[in-house]
């Protein structure tokens, strides 16, 4: 007799709409994993980029995201080794679905038993950041600042500052933003108006900021980054900019200061060795889980609602067109 599991999966079916949609379970091959999901993310950047069709994403529907989530394994393939069901781990690029069958070295096994699943759930997107981080190869006592204070800028303030980054300043609009940036370890945290390069070069003593993030995707705040930066400063581009909006004069802003610009995609990574500055997407999660067990790092109070799946299309039209979409959203999938 075949038994069909069933599984439920979140779909974008046309501009701004989701709904959930039942599906069946797809069985590992041999080199995949079938995990039965605990929690996904929301990752806000990217899932309303697709959501609403913004420039550099697939144009087709239905789509299903939701790369960062957490659940235990169910059944392996014949030619998987290291993992056995009841295994708690972490899926990379899965889909927001109850049940994810995919290849093993997208799992990431969690063994620490003292770390909260639903701040495990979060350790992929902060990868992100950490690898941010990492390309700036920021040293002891230098200044750093971060544009944008969603989840992948909140998680890179705290980065910033467990690295010795010194001040760390946080720039955004919103002000419940700027204040929970400093809760998480910003010395600063400023609104990017017209007087921000002013204040910036006063905190760093006349001199500029030596390592910036920019994680808003657009190219205003780049300028501004730009403005702010330190003789011979770096800034990783972490945001995907999709939109280009205003000019950069790249020779008073990038070459005569000796400016780096430093592209960092999720996807340029080492995929087998990690090296100085360049970790692979495994190492970074294993270093965070190490951070999150012994209490160094922190994704609690960044978590602000957990819907049922049943949620999703409330949840994603706020995400689609409204306003202050929170930081830390997840469904959870018991």
């Amino acid at each position: 007799m075949v038994i069909i599991m069933k599984n439920q999966k979140i779909v974008f079916t046309a501009p701004g709409r989701a709904e959930l949609r039942d599906c069946e379970v797809r069985l590992p091959s041999d080199n995949e994993v079938l995990v039965r999901t605990e929690y996904t993310v929301v990752s806000a950047g990217t899932e309303r980029a697709n959501l609403i069709n913004l420039p550099n994403v697939p144009q087709t529907y239905p789509k299903a995201l939701g790369y960062c989530g957490i659940g235990y394994v169910e059944k392996v393939g014949g030619e998987v080794s290291g993992f056995k069901p009841g295994d708690r781990v972490l899926v990379y690029h899965g889909i927001h679905a109850a049940y994810n069958t995919i290849s093993a070295n997208q799992l990431t096994k969690v063994e620490d038993d003292r770390i909260d699943s639903r701040e495990a759930a979060f350790v992929i997107l902060a990868s992100m950041s950490l690898g941010g981080v990492r390309k700036l190869e920021v040293e002891l006592g230098e200044s750093a600042m971060v544009f944008g204070l969603g989840i992948l800028g909140v998680f890179a303030v705290q980065l910033l500052a467990l690295s010795g980054a010194n001040p760390v300043i946080a720039v955004d609009y919103d002000a419940n933003r700027r204040n929970k940036a400093l809760e998480m370890g910003a010395d600063y945290a400023l609104p990017p108006d017209v007087e921000l390069v002013e204040q910036v070069k006063r905190l760093t003593g006349g001199r500029g900021v030596n390592a910036t993030i920019e994680v808003t995707g657009s190219s205003e705040a780049l300028v501004q980054a730009l403005d702010c930066a330190a003789w011979m400063g770096r800034i990783t581009l972490l945001g995907c900019t999709r939109v280009s909006d205003c000019s950069v004069d790249y020779y008073n802003q990038v070459h005569r200061p000796g400016v780096k610009l430093i592209g960092a995609h999720n996807f340029v990574r080492p995929k087998v060795e990690s090296y100085p500055h360049h970790w692979t997407h495994q190492d970074d999660c294993h270093a965070l889980l190490s951070l999150l067990g012994a209490w160094k790092f922190k994704v609690l109070p960044i978590i602000s609602e957990i819907h049922a799946p049943i949620d999703a299309p409330e949840v994603y039209t706020r995400l689609a067109y409204g306003k202050d979409f929170p930081l830390g959203v997840m469904f959870g999938w018991d």
